[in-house]
């Protein structure tokens, strides 16, 4: 029989056992950072009607789609969490309470050309806030802060969320007699970091009609200096000339002021004016999170406020705020600039059991019994040579073997070596437990991200 050759497709991620471990941990951050903050877990099925994750189709989303028929079902691969959950909410509405608290982690596919860093499978991480009619703007500063704690937890330290509001940009471009073409301008705008100054000027006196003196001053704008307190001076200028344009810069002051009451320190977040956001659903707030030290890896964290979430399934106004991770992209980056920490523990089990002896039933007990203690063990049956077991130990980076010979069980002892040290001592099930425990509890320590910074 011919054998198949064995592969992984393009833009898909598939990782050996010990960075699977370090991609487990930053779920487990993720989870438990967000479930400090009172979010629900939710997941919501892979596969959709296309009806339902087309509502809003059309354009690039529906050329990058994993889209097939079963039967007379027309069925499609989620592209991201947050269409999925606006049918979620809408179709729960009445079973769910408000304001609804959700995060979500799970994979999602794009058909787009698969690139180094780039997916057409990956992880994203979610977290929403979801009012029914109205929502607080206490929500869209809790949620940097939320961003702050979960980076600063996994490890990072040098990084900057970037915040501004789309009714101040919304606001200016009327100031400037541009709102017929303020979709076309934002996402020009948004792409100023990636063209430069020159380009976005082009295009928006080029493709879009917009004078030269327009452009330039709309792009001193966006470059305000001062940092946060000097930006926010700056708008003062400005007011009393367009409703949309006050309302939002009272939203970016409100928001800056309880980041700071919310224990986000000052020199981990700004305003920045040239933050758009594309994507026409965002109406508030917009975030955008960097690593200080690598700006060319772009936004590692990204969302915003929206004012009507599932409009297309519900006539209910649903507003929210969110923000997303994609964690596949954020993995690889990580493991690719040397972030992610080599002496982690990534062992499958904490502890490797060795029976010297024909008769397993005792090591049988022992693993029962360290499982019940809470300390993970695995039993070591194999029929090897000595070297081949302690091996084993070494290539998985088990950190404990207990080895239990007839002298141990004689004695009701048993011998604990500490693979990183060598140490080896013989001592009582309670204080084998205790050592162990203490042991991982100092390997454990540190952060999955090693921030060089």
């Amino acid at each position: 029989m011919d054998k198949v050759k064995p592969r992984t497709l393009s833009g898909f991620m598939e990782l050996l056992p010990a960075p699977q471990m370090q991609m487990e941990r930053i779920m487990q951050v993720l989870r438990e950072t967000y479930a400090l903050y009172g979010f629900y877990p939710l997941d919501t099925p892979l596969i959709e009607s296309s009806e339902v994750l087309l509502a809003k189709g059309g354009g690039e989303t529906e050329k990058q789609i994993y889209r097939f028929q079963k039967g007379d079902s027309d069925l499609s691969l989620r592209f991201d969490l947050t269409v999925p959950l606006a049918k979620y909410v809408a179709q729960h509405y009445g079973e769910l309470t408000f304001p609804f608290r959700r995060y979500q982690i799970g994979k999602v596919y794009r058909g787009e050309r698969a690139q180094r860093g780039r997916f057409r499978e990956f992880y994203q991480a979610d977290i929403d806030v979801i009012g029914d009619g109205k929502l607080d703007i206490v929500n869209e500063a809790e949620v940097p802060s939320i961003i702050y704690r979960t980076f600063s937890t996994l490890g990072l330290k040098r990084f900057k969320i970037r915040i501004n509001n789309r009714k101040v940009l919304n606001g200016f471009f009327a100031i400037l007699g541009l709102t017929e073409k303020a979709g076309d301008v934002m996402r020009t705008v948004d792409k100023l970091e990636k063209i430069g100054a020159a380009k976005v000027k082009e295009i928006l006196t080029e493709d879009f009609g917009v004078s030269a003196e327009t452009a330039d001053e709309l792009l001193a704008f966006i470059a305000t200096p001062g940092g946060t307190e000097g930006i926010l001076a700056a708008l003062e200028a400005y007011r009393g000339r367009n409703e949309v344009f006050d309302a939002g810069a009272d939203e970016l002051k409100t928001v800056a002021t309880y980041m700071a009451a919310f224990g986000v320190p000052a020199d981990h977040f700004e305003i920045d004016l040239t933050i758009a956001r594309g994507l026409d659903y965002y109406t508030g707030t917009v975030y955008e999170t960097t690593m200080l030290d690598h700006p060319e890896i772009g936004s590692i964290c990204s969302g915003g406020r929206y004012d009507n979430l599932a409009e297309y399934y519900t006539d209910k106004q649903l507003p929210g705020v969110g923000i997303s991770i994609g964690l596949t992209r954020l993995f690889y980056v990580l493991g690719e600039q040397g972030y992610l920490n080599g002496e982690s523990l990534t062992a499958p089990a904490d502890v490797l059991i060795l029976p010297m002896t024909d008769d397993l039933a005792p090591a049988i007990a022992l693993a029962t019994g360290l499982r019940q203690a809470g300390v993970r063990a695995q039993l070591y049956g194999e029929q090897k040579k000595f070297k081949a077991k302690i091996g084993y130990a070494d290539k998985l980076s088990i950190p404990y073997v207990i080895f239990l010979g007839e002298d141990e069980i004689a004695g009701q002892v048993y011998a604990v070596k500490d693979m990183a040290s060598g140490e080896q001592v013989s001592v009582g099930f309670d204080e084998a437990v205790q050592r162990i425990q203490n042991g991982l509890a100092a390997k454990n320590a540190g952060t999955v991200i090693v921030d060089k910074g």
